[in-house]
């Protein structure tokens, strides 16, 4: 139902998180002991509607398929498509054959179309299921208080604002709801797919006193499809549907799905569409008129330019064959060979770990200039690990430190550096000892990667213990043993944690007192093997140092701890924390006063251990044990990687929602920015960086070198990337979470996690990352240029060779001679033997510096003027060899030594060859019958030498026209370099390819059926060898020309080189 304007000017200004729980309770009409009733559950399901995201109206399948044909050259290719069909049935009367064969060529083209319309249709499909991935991450019951009774499992669509609803261990959120009271010492929630942030939560009932805040400021909120790690509490539902901040988001994909552009690919296509178009209408246009001499003739005894004659036939005659020219100039194999090069792109991309889900993304990455990314997961490892780690030396004054390698969850990844663990002196064995027992996570094994149960840093800790052993041998060996035969006969997904297990069963655990916000530590009370009781503790460092008076020193010795001890501990915290390390001190207690004797439940003192205002006094005079420092490191291959985009001219972006601090301090480590007074002016919260004026966001995105951006909600990372597309960039996303849909939808190219991410960012994404690793963007950019460049090879090689049809058509019809090549042979070579090798330069190996130049500009023509002018060189070559065989034979007895007249044909004058549509008025002609393969050519009448016994010298010239557009494919092995520094054998597909082609060739000329569909008669050696001689020189030209254009654009190219 629709809301008024007056209950939603009311809901916007009512921020629950700014309110106390009185407050809120009082706003929302409810107590907290009793719920709503019956009666206002209805009244409010009236005013609010349903707990559940809208349905967006998607685009019916007629409106898709419809789409598919919105594109200059599938227009042009219909176009093509319906001549096509029209010359074939025309060519089929002619000859006499009608038959479904002669209609292949143009069902051909239908049958391209038809497949891009349904990948098309089937992409724009998959689109939308972004939309229902975020359904599925909704709660499907809630417990709720209603009329002062739980109802267990409420169908979570069923609340309405004000319904108290609680919460526990494992439950996901079913709305966005006030916290009002904590049923447990504490309570952590896993947000990070919704705002970033690398680790769960800790919620509290306290009010926010800023109202404009982040998502991740507001404590006392919890977020529809979060999680509970831990904890239990009672809440109050604020927002149902699509006004929880997971509504707001479907929003924000919808939004960016009407906002798509086309990649830059398809531009540069209808631009080069719509270019031909123009120049193949000019051409027909000309080429029709050139020749109305032909078909319109003026009485010489009469001036008068009314006194003319018309003749139809040969007027449709010149229409034909400016049609047939039009056909030659369109690719119409194009769009199967660019699809079929982005598809093989994609299998490359595959085995570097980048799964493409929409195949011109694969050309996108190949022209970014920004990537925008995500830190955790991406950048780093997403594993909490224990990076070094100090305890107390030989005085309260000197440290011991040391460095643990590895940044996974497996015990067997890196070590302790300069460990021993024969020589554990007291102080590590007991820091060993807090960390295994004090400590609820554990490690599994899933698809060979070790993940953690629990709490990220307390799996790390345990890894740590691992790493440490046990001070005694024999023990540590027979542990190491028990390791390996688990992991063999248990399998890979249980990881026995053996030295943990050995600190455990000597130190039994008795009680627990959870983590605490005010006190912001965690304790266990475990009973030693001597059965005397003790203390663990671990927790900020700050609140250990107040809470202890004694340190232990490295023999095991306690002193008491002062001022300085606190003041050089500190100090050394600072150093790990400005690193980006989270620091953790250790602490333990021997004399635990009236606990002494504790060992169940049923102790006198337990109502004080329930009672967690008594936690503090419990966990004072403490003894100081150490500190460790954790992070989610980053990745080994990120800093190359870096370095690999500074050099391509790509610049990079983090946009994260992790605090300030640790975003600068792994953006520092991976090499973003050079030196620490470049953090200052290039790190900024999204809130800070969203305050600034518009100009001033121009100028910081401007700036070359990298760009942090932290504590980043949905909005903020979307407005950063429109930001970039205003500019002109082309922007590439990286995400794993919720929170980074709309982004990954509004970018050119979204990319999303395969190991971490979530399916409503994946739904969302053009890419999938199947390691979640930075670096495999980079590899995928360096593929998607490789393959721009290949697919410019083909281009380049597809329409030099119509060029080539078009000028021979062009001369045929200038010099007044017989069509040299009709329709459906140009269709044929069009579409089948220029197939295979224009596919194979897909293949073409990538060149080595393409990541030391700079990406291509969205403005960038598909097509310089150079390349232009050397496609009109070769095209001009192609039509003249192609054409002048055709004379050749006609006009000459021998080429080069060869006999060409040994088949009995009859020679002619270019004079005559020009007027042949004279030749009824010609006296004394009559030439004799040929040898044509194993048939004799016979004429009826002297005129059909130039339509019937043209059949030698029309298969002269697509024999010429097959055979130089295989050689002119060695020409497009590379724009710029040799075939001496390129040499064929690179590209053996291509080779292939050659042999593919020249045996279809062969096929249709030695076939009696497809040789008289047609047209053609088989060759002999020698005219082979005439062939040859034709179609060679196109290699000599175009290396020419490369050479020139070496010598011409080198220099331009080293100024537009990045340095």
């Amino acid at each position: 139902m629709v809301r008024s304007l007056v209950h939603i000017m009311e809901e916007k200004l009512l921020m629950e998180w700014t309110l106390s729980v009185e407050e809120c309770l009082k706003e929302h009409n409810v107590k907290l002991e009793k719920g709503l009733s019956v009666y206002e559950v209805d009244r409010r399901r009236e005013r609010y509607g349903w707990n559940e995201l809208r349905k967006e109206k998607g685009k019916p399948t007629w409106r898709l398929v419809l789409e598919q044909f919105d594109d200059v050259l599938v227009k042009i290719l219909l176009v093509a498509a319906f001549i096509s069909f029209t010359l074939v049935y025309l060519q089929g009367i002619e000859s006499g054959y009608t038959g479904f064969e002669v209609y292949v060529e143009p069902l051909i083209i239908i049958l391209i179309l038809m497949l891009n319309a349904v990948v098309g249709v089937w992409q724009e499909s998959n689109a939308e299921k972004a939309l229902e991935a975020l359904k599925e991450m909704q709660c499907e019951h809630a417990k709720v208080l209603r009329g002062g009774f739980f109802v267990q499992d409420l169908p979570a669509r069923e609340l309405v604002p004000g319904d108290v609803v609680e919460l526990r261990t494992g439950d996901k959120v079913p709305a966005d709801m006030r916290i009002v009271a904590l049923k447990t010492s504490s309570l952590r929630v896993e947000q990070s797919s919704l705002t970033g942030e690398s680790m769960p939560v800790i919620k509290s009932t306290n009010p926010v006193l800023m109202a404009d805040c982040e998502l991740q400021a507001k404590e006392c909120m919890v977020f529809s499809g979060t999680t509970v790690v831990n904890g239990s509490c009672m809440c109050i539902v604020c927002s149902i549907g699509m006004d929880t901040e997971i509504g707001k988001i479907q929003t924000q994909i919808h939004e960016a799905s009407m906002e798509e552009h086309d990649t830059p690919l398809k531009k540069k296509l209808d631009e080069f569409g719509g270019t031909l178009t123009s120049v193949i209408g000019m051409i027909c246009l000309l080429v029709w008129a050139i020749n109305y001499r032909n078909f319109i003739t003026w009485d010489a005894s009469d001036s008068s330019i009314w006194n003319y004659h018309f003749s139809l036939e040969k007027c449709t005659y010149y229409f034909k064959v400016s049609v047939a020219l039009a056909v030659a100039a369109i690719p119409e194999g194009l769009p199967t060979v660019i699809t079929t090069c982005l598809a093989l792109g994609t299998r490359k991309m595959a085995h570097k770990k980048a799964i493409v889900r929409e195949l011109p993304s694969v050309e996108t990455l190949g022209c970014t200039t920004v990537i925008c990314s995500d830190k955790t997961g991406t950048l780093t490892t997403n594993q909490m690990s224990v990076n070094e780690f100090f305890i107390l030396g030989g005085s309260s004054s000197t440290f011991q430190a040391f460095r643990v390698e590895g940044s996974t969850y497996n015990p067997k990844d890196g070590c302790i550096v300069g460990w021993s663990f024969k020589k554990m002196d007291p102080n590590l064995q007991i820091l060993a000892q807090i960390c295994a027992i004090c400590n609820d996570a554990g490690v599994y094994c899933k698809d060979f990667l070790f993940r953690a149960t629990g709490l990220p840093t307390e799996a790390a800790l345990k890894v740590l213990v691992e790493k440490m052993g046990i001070p005694d041998a024999k023990t540590n060996n027979r542990i190491r043993e028990s390791q390996f035969v688990a992991e063999y006969s248990t399998g890979h997904s249980s990881v026995k944690l053996g030295v943990c297990d050995w600190w455990r069963k000597r130190s039994k655990r008795i009680a627990t007192l959870e983590f605490d916000q005010v006190r912001k530590s965690m304790s266990v009370i475990v009973r030693e093997s001597t059965g005397a009781p003790r203390l663990l503790v671990k927790g900020a460092v700050e609140c250990m140092l107040e809470r202890s008076t004694m340190v232990q020193l490295l023999d095991g010795s306690v002193v008491p701890i002062d001022e300085q001890c606190r003041q050089s501990v500190l100090l050394r915290v600072h150093e790990m924390s400005s690193k980006g390390l989270r620091c953790l001190g250790f602490a333990y207690k021997d004399d635990l006063e009236v606990l002494l004797d504790y060992l169940t439940d049923r102790h006198s003192s337990q109502t004080k251990l329930i009672d967690l205002t008594n936690s503090c006094e419990i966990e004072r005079n403490l003894i100081f044990v150490g500190v460790v420092g954790l992070r989610d490191p980053p990745r080994d291959e990120v800093y190359k990687a870096i370095e690999d985009c500074e050099g391509a001219g790509v610049k990079v972006i983090v946009i994260t929602g992790d605090n300030k601090s640790t975003a600068e301090a792994i953006c520092q480590e991976i090499g973003l920015f050079p030196d620490v007074k470049s953090v200052q002016c290039c790190s900024f919260t999204s809130k800070e960086f969203m305050n600034l004026q518009p100009s001033q966001k121009i100028e910081i995105l401007s700036k070359p070198g990298g760009l942090v951006f932290s504590r980043a909600e949905p909005k903020h990372k979307q407005d950063i990337v429109r930001l970039l597309q205003e500019m002109g960039e082309i922007v590439a996303m990286t995400g794993d979470g919720v929170n980074d849909a709309p982004a990954l939808k509004l970018a050119d190219i979204g990319i999303s996690m395969g190991v971490t991410g979530t399916e409503v960012a994946k739904e969302a994404s053009d890419m999938i990352l199947a390691d979640d690793n930075f670096s495999t963007i980079v590899a995928a950019i360096a593929e998607g240029r490789a393959i721009y460049n290949n697919m410019k090879s083909f281009i380049r090689y597809m329409i030099s060779s119509n060029i080539g049809e078009v000028f021979s058509i062009f001369l045929t019809s200038a010099l007044g001679i017989p069509e040299c090549l009709n329709p459906v042979q140009l269709l044929w070579v069009n579409l089948v033997t220029d197939g295979p090798p224009a596919t194979a330069l897909g293949f073409n190996p990538a060149d080595v510096d393409i990541m030391q130049r700079p990406p291509r500009k969205r403005d960038d023509s598909l097509i310089s003027i150079w390349v232009l002018f050397r496609y009109i060189v070769i095209g001009s070559y192609v039509g003249l060899a192609t054409v002048g065989i055709f004379i050749l034979w006609y006009t000459h007895p021998s080429f080069v030594g060869i006999d060409l007249t040994a088949d009995g044909h009859t020679l002619v004058s270019l004079a005559e060859l020009r007027s042949w549509h004279e030749c009824h008025s010609w006296t004394d002609f009559s030439p004799d019958p040929f040898l044509a393969g194993n048939e004799v050519i016979f004429f009826a009448d002297p005129c059909e030498y130039f339509t019937v016994g043209k059949v030698k010298a029309m298969t002269l010239s697509l024999s010429v026209l097959v055979a130089i557009e295989m050689f002119n494919s060695l020409n497009a092995l590379s724009e710029e370099n040799s075939l001496i520094r390129m040499p064929p054998w690179r590209n053996p597909w291509l080779l292939a390819a050659i042999v593919v082609s020249l045996t279809l060739h062969n096929i249709i000329l030695c076939v009696p059926f497809m040789a008289r569909v047609f047209g053609i008669v088989p060759l002999d050696l020698n005219e082979w060898f005439v062939v040859i001689l034709f179609s060679l020189p196109v290699v000599f030209i175009d290396e020419a020309l490369k050479f020139v254009g070496r010598r011409i654009w080198v220099g331009y190219n080293k100024d537009n080189k990045i340095d």
